[in-house]
């Protein structure tokens, strides 16, 4: 049996891992198919502390993972396949294989919508991003594209001005479903325009060649499609927290957010809990998230010197 199990991994679960280690808990992690979480479709990482010359997504997490094993963490590149919560030790099952476990850390994280192009997936972090705080920067003086529109593409689009010379948002209806306040905001910045009833069908450039250089953009009430040239493409449609395991194990929001109690990381089901962006829908930053990690270790800590 266990003390701890961490389910995913990114820099919530990978932290929750060194902080649970360094206190002889000896944590088994299953960091799933998308090792090092979100942070492994990202290029060049510039706002973790620590570096100033900037890392590589997959590279930092590489280290937080060294990290965790120096410690004497253990890790299963594996998908848990489903999990009981109902009575304690809990069962985390991999297939047909069970382990189990005293509590439990989740760190599924959260995945951004796409629109589901073979080019966007190629072209993931060479002019395609899904997060404009992360990647915003490197737009300095460019024309780039913003798709949604809900109020996370408004906000998007409007931080982005800071940076680029053009947004232009690319919206599928003739309006925005976007809270009046960010629609304003949006419409009134000098910087942003918007293309309506529009829908980007292809992505085309190379990784190894500049990344992204102009998209197919098809008029849905016209259906013709026409070329764009484009420096960049922010995807904001949203996120889906990876949740689907635990639907009938723990309290969610409506969203599909794991609810945790305030100022913590304890979920609905005592022993369980919750860290980074499976948890967090507001500030979603690698950052964020390793102290979220951090909080879960110390109160799983906690819970069990109390049992």
């Amino acid at each position: 049996m266990y003390k701890v199990i961490i389910i995913g991994s990114g820099p919530a679960g990978l932290t929750s891992a060194i902080y649970a280690a360094r206190a002889n808990l000896n944590p088994l992690v299953f960091e799933g198919v998308q090792p090092g979480g979100q942070l492994t479709i990202t290029t060049d990482v510039e706002n973790y502390p620590g570096f100033p010359d900037g890392i590589m997504g997959p590279e930092l997490m590489d280290k937080f993972r060294e990290q965790a094993k120096a410690f004497g963490s253990k890790t299963l590149f594996e998908n848990v396949d489903k999990v009981d919560f109902s009575s304690k030790p809990f069962k985390v099952y991999v297939g047909e294989k069970e382990y189990i476990s005293e509590s439990i850390i989740i760190s599924t994280g959260a995945s951004a919508k796409l629109l589901g192009l073979e080019s966007e997936k190629k072209l993931m972090g060479f002019g395609v991003s899904a997060c404009a705080t992360c990647d915003g920067f490197f737009f300095k003086d460019k024309d780039i594209l913003v798709v949604g529109g809900g109020d996370s593409a408004m906000e998007e689009a409007t931080y982005l001005t800071k940076f680029a010379s053009s947004v232009t948002i690319i919206h599928r209806r003739d309006e925005f479903r976007a809270s009046k306040i960010m629609q304003d905001r949006a419409l009134g910045n000098s910087k942003i325009s918007v293309m309506w009833n529009s829908e980007i069908i292809e992505m085309h450039g190379d990784p190894n060649d500049g990344g992204l250089k102009n998209v197919d953009i098809r008029n849905l009430v016209s259906g013709e499609v026409h070329n764009h040239a484009t420096d960049g493409v922010f995807m904001a449609i949203g996120h889906k927290p990876n949740s689907d395991l635990f639907k009938d194990q723990l309290d969610l929001n409506d969203a599909g957010y794991i609810i945790t109690d305030n100022d913590s990381t304890k979920t609905s089901v005592e022993g369980v809990f919750a860290a980074g962006d499976i948890q967090d829908f507001t500030y979603r930053q690698a950052v964020t998230a390793a102290g979220s990690g951090c909080m879960a270790a110390i109160e799983v800590e906690r819970f069990l010197e109390g049992h």
